[in-house]
């Protein structure tokens, strides 16, 4: 077995000398004119995700903003093709941990709208979204509701999860670019705390800091 591991770790390492010896070959069998205009793509590149940065923050991208209603989550809803919206309730401790993590995230990740709404403010949108724990983060991309993330469920069940955790459980649903591995979390190597849950009506799992709004 251990032959066969080896055998294939130097397979991979050939193969990878083969890509970057031919990559080297084809750079050096590049003329003046062929070079100038790689350089040139590589301006317009440039250029047009400089364009992209400023049209998102034109429209309120790489901040974390609170927004008044419903008409105004509709509004950027029209604007933003991904949103990371935050239902937060201004009596429930876990929310401000939420906002400290997406304030950075916001900053970080200008390819998404994020955004947090009152639940008690905002009746109309929190029955819409099916939101019935506090705190919920809705993840929507193309005017789809593409996840939730309830309560601290998936963040370890702690309260010290780290950013890198919730950037890595938000990036699950698409809603922003992520190169790291979306299969491994990030904090598996804290150790989880003892689960002491109560079951949620609507099929979610949460523990007594959540708010549930069928209660």
């Amino acid at each position: 077995m251990e032959h066969l591991i080896q055998n294939q770790v130097i397979s991979a390492a050939m193969q990878l000398e083969k890509h970057l010896d031919n990559e080297l070959d084809r750079l050096e069998s590049l003329n003046t004119d062929d070079l100038e205009k790689l350089r040139e793509q590589r301006i317009q590149q440039l250029k047009k995700q400089a364009q992209q940065k400023q049209e998102w923050k034109n429209i309120g991208h790489g901040e974390y903003t609170e927004l008044a209603d419903e008409k105004e989550f509709f509004a950027i809803s029209k604007k933003s093709a991904n949103i990371v919206c935050h239902f937060y309730r201004d009596s429930t401790p876990r929310c401000r941990i939420v906002d400290m993590h997406l304030k950075i995230l916001a900053t970080k990740h200008l390819e998404a709208r994020f955004c947090k709404v009152n639940a008690e403010r905002c009746p109309f949108l929190t029955e819409r979204l099916r939101i019935k724990v506090i705190p919920s983060i809705a993840l929507i991309k193309d005017s789809k509701t593409k996840d939730y993330i309830v309560g601290f469920t998936d963040l370890g069940n702690c309260d010290d999860f780290s950013t890198e955790m919730l950037e890595w459980r938000i990036a699950q649903s698409g809603a922003i670019e992520y190169n790291g591995d979306l299969l491994t979390p990030p904090d598996t190597k804290k150790q989880k705390k003892p689960s002491n849950q109560k079951t949620i009506r609507g099929g979610y799992d949460s523990d007594d800091s959540d708010i549930d709004f069928d209660d």
